[in-house]
């Protein structure tokens, strides 16, 4: 039997411990992207009868990716165009 403990801190609230043995580890990457998991203190997968720390690997798993920059510049540069146009225009 295999299922993954998702330890949750809520801070002066407590902690919460989400055990399913339904739910994957594809299903924790995915709860864990969407936000729907956050503050999580550790996540562990529990095999058989030995339990493994894999916080690390499931918070790189579920990572979004970086934004690059260059986006948002020839956006904000668009932008900066249209006011130089207006700038130029005559009334």
């Amino acid at each position: 039997m295999q299922y993954f403990v998702v330890m949750i801190d809520y801070g002066r609230r407590g902690r919460e411990a989400v055990v399913d043995p339904e739910i994957t580890r594809r299903e924790v990457v995915s709860r864990i992207a969407s936000g729907e998991y956050r503050n999580i203190s550790f996540v562990h997968e529990v095999a058989d009868c030995s339990v493994e720390d894999i916080t690390a690997d499931i918070l790189s798993e579920a990572a979004l990716p970086d934004i690059d920059a260059t986006g948002s510049d020839l956006q904000a540069g668009q932008f900066d165009h249209v006011r130089d146009l207006r700038k130029h225009e005559t009334i």
